[in-house]
């Protein structure tokens, strides 16, 4: 990139992108639902206070957060949305205390009574609720919030049941019995799930919505969708057709085809560096991760069908669902973490040039990672299980989805990042200074290396008891631009030098088309992580932002079909016997669930009139399965099979053992998704829709006959993938074996 006013313009695109996102974040902290200093009733007896409600989120979190349902649609999908829960019972209380039931009656009254009455009464009641709910009385001066009389009931007869929930548990949402201990821990939990629920139900002063934008949607409090929602929607999807346009022209017109570069056929034995075949314990050690995560997804999907059983077994007991899902994500993470860390200290060396004691100190840093690893599992579920009494945020459990490991595993998480940073650059300190441009393959090499530690610090930014919509924009740097964003950059590099050394395009092309995707990539991404806090206490500016944007993430996916077509053809110029065959079949596996993970179910939850209802169901592990080990999943073993192929000698590879991998991942991953999540997703859309979030994720449907029906259905495309799981893992093993283990 060796034009200044490229340069120029690259960069201030970034700095303009990355100003927004900061103007969103300020906007978000300006704007976010206050936690009022005292929460009194009709006589201004103190009920609750702002303490209360921060020590309430601290237990929760600890105790699992995220993983035990969801809050304010993020989360876990198997127990209710405890913001459209609590919102939703208190419409009812209300209806009933509006009907002229007495305080027991009210406790009693459901959802079936209140469709059981006529519907003019219900017509009352519905205009009744809505104005009670809506009304904003909370006084800025005096920081207090005064709850009508009726209001102060729901949340007394709230309090002894969710008590009751968290103290016997419920097999049906997934709950192990004594989450909760005693009655102050039930009542603070209860005063952190009130303030979640007027949060969603009370506008906002001079709006005609609320601060969560009316979301959860249920018409009993009067929370309906916005025009500005639609009207998004649409011009998102208008931007999207004119962004693949012009994507599509630029690439014909200024990327193309690459033409006169030879394939590499010859393959000769490997002659790895010392410190690249350490790299083979950390990708047996990813594979073994990742063959376990597998094993807890199945424990975490049969827990829908089984509730705290496992085949009759009372498994609640030494793994709850929290515990198992947690280790799910979290495992998932470190796998694919794991390869794209292995990929840049093998891809060091073979860039430029190796270090003394490089070896050695990629043996300390595993060893360091395996502690992380170790230690977050550890903590996370010690948490979970109550052994930090409520109070794990340091070294158990955080209690955000996809950033659970306590903060001490946090930190040193990122120290070992910094010296894995370390260790590349001092590896690719030769290249760098022989490079002229500053802008080259190898300096993106270490500009991306350098954002993979940078981006993850930002889960530093909040701490224990943050304000939640605060701690959610955060929280989504990590997962949207660290993971989704510069892991993607680091690994587009990463294998731009790969394609560009075995002969498939010229490094002028792989430069250009690198700086093309990142452009993309990062130019639609950046601002596109408003789509995760669209219902997060945010403005509706957000909404804006987040539409537009978002739906230009899907523009670079629509370029996939190039890419894949061109790496076929360079696997079908390599014959059978090409020697990269099967790394190149991963890579085209990962534009494949592109489009159809990231993008097309990507988009179909993004539009927020889409989102408004889809969120919090399952349709997101539509999209997360899809993406998360579709395209990461797929790229970390399409970057493990490049590097393993240059460690280990030709007759320690096993194509067979391959093909079995590859088909049997991709296979099962599609049955996974036709079979089960597509039709349960879609099943509980309608519900949301119908109905409304809270009857969507009530356990009438969340874990009802259909959801259990297509959850049992899993088993057979689950049986596929744990077979091309097992296969990659005994294809590393044998790896292992015959190149080093046999010969000793």
């Amino acid at each position: 990139m060796t034009s200044p006013k490229a340069k120029a313009f690259y960069s201030f695109f970034l700095v303009l992108a990355f100003g927004v996102l900061i103007f969103g974040g300020y906007a978000i902290h300006k704007e976010k639902p206050p936690i009022p200093n005292q929460i009194i009733d009709a006589n201004s007896n103190v009920l609750f206070t702002h303490e209360d409600i921060i020590d309430g989120q601290n237990y929760f979190y600890s105790r699992g957060g995220q993983h035990i349902g969801t809050i304010w649609g993020h989360g876990a999908y198997l127990a209710p949305d405890w913001s459209a829960d609590y919102l939703h019972r208190t419409g009812l209380y209300l209806a009933a205390r509006h009907q002229g039931l007495d305080p027991e009656q009210a406790r009693a009254f459901t959802h079936e009574d209140f469709s059981n009455l006529d519907p003019a009464d219900q017509a009352r009641l519905q205009a009744l609720v809505t104005q009670e709910i809506k009304q904003n009385r909370y006084d800025p001066q005096s920081q207090a919030l005064t709850l009508t009389e009726f209001q102060a009931e729901a949340f007394a007869a709230l309090t002894t049941y969710y008590t009751e929930l968290f103290q016997n548990g419920n097999d049906r949402m997934g709950l192990q019995a004594g989450i909760v201990r005693n009655a102050e821990e039930g009542r603070i939990i209860t005063t952190f799930f009130s303030w979640l629920a007027w949060s969603a139900g009370t506008q906002r002063p001079d709006a005609e919505h609320t601060y969560t934008t009316n979301w959860p949607y249920d018409p009993l409090v009067g929370n309906t969708p916005l025009p500005d929602f639609l009207i998004w929607s649409i011009v998102s999807v208008i931007l999207l057709i004119f962004g693949i346009a012009g994507a599509v022209f630029v690439y014909q017109r200024y990327i193309g085809q690459d033409e006169g570069v030879q394939l590499k056929l010859d393959f000769p034995e490997p002659r790895p560096t010392a410190s690249q075949k350490v790299t083979l314990i950390y990708f047996l050690t990813a594979i073994a991760l990742f063959t376990l995560q597998l094993g807890l997804g199945a424990v975490t999907a049969h827990y829908t069908v089984e509730g705290n059983l496992f085949f009759g077994f009372p498994i609640d007991t030494i793994l709850p669902y929290a515990a198992a899902r947690t280790w799910h994500i979290q495992l998932a993470i470190f796998f694919i973490a794991t390869c794209f860390l292995a990929a840049g200290l093998f891809i060091g060396p073979f860039v430029g040039q190796e270090p003394k004691g490089q070896a050695v100190w990629t043996g300390l840093l595993f060893g360091a990672l395996v502690v992380v690893v170790l230690g977050t599992l550890g903590g996370t579920w010690s948490s979970v299980m109550g052994f930090f009494d409520g109070d794990g945020f340091l070294f158990g459990h955080q209690g955000y989805e996809f950033i659970e490991l306590g903060r001490f595993w946090q930190i040193l998480l990122i120290v070992g990042m910094i010296i894995w940073l370390i260790l590349v650059w001092r590896a690719i300190k030769p290249a760098l200074r022989t490079e002229a441009d500053s802008g080259g393959l190898t300096h993106m090499l270490l500009y991306s290396s350098i954002a993979i530690p940078l981006f993850y610090m930002a889960g530093l930014l909040y701490g224990k008891g943050s304000h939640l919509a605060d701690a959610e924009y955060w929280r989504w740097w990590v997962v949207h631009l660290w993971v989704e964003g510069f892991f993607e950059v680091f690994a587009t590099v990463v294998m731009a030098f790969l394609l560009s050394h075995i002969g498939a395009v010229s490094k002028k092309f792989a430069l250009t088309s690198v700086y093309f995707i990142v452009f993309l990539y990062l130019g639609s991404g950046v601002i596109g992580t408003f789509h995760h806090l669209y219902w997060s206490g945010s403005p509706t500016i957000i909404v804006a932002l987040g539409a537009v944007f978002s739906a230009l993430e899907v523009v670079p996916l629509s370029l996939l079909g190039f890419e894949a077509a061109h790496n076929l053809k360079i696997a079908g110029q390599g014959g059978q016997n090409y020697a990269y065959r099967w790394p190149i079949y991963f890579f085209v596996a990962v534009s494949f669930w592109n489009l159809v993970g990231a993008g097309v179910f990507g988009f179909l939850i993004n539009p927020p009139i889409v989102l408004y209802y889809a969120q919090g169901i399952d349709t997101t592990p539509i999209h997360s399965h899809g993406a998360l080990f579709g395209v990461y999943g797929m790229l970390a073993i399409s970057l493990m099979l490049f590097s393993v192929r240059h460690i280990v000698p030709k007759a320690s590879w096993s194509d067979k053992l391959l093909g079995y991998s590859f088909w049997g991942l991709n296979i099962g991953l599609a049955g996974m998704m036709v079979l089960s999540l597509i039709p349960a997703g879609f099943y509980q859309f309608y519900f949301a829709i119908k109905e409304g979030l809270w009857f969507a994720r009530s356990p009438e449907i969340a874990s009802g006959e259909f959801i259990r029906t297509v959850t049992w259905l899993r088993m057979l495309p689950d049986t596929v993938f744990a077979i091309g799981a097992l296969a990659l893992l005994l294809f590393i093993l044998r790896a292992v074996w015959f190149s080093f283990l046999k010969k000793a």
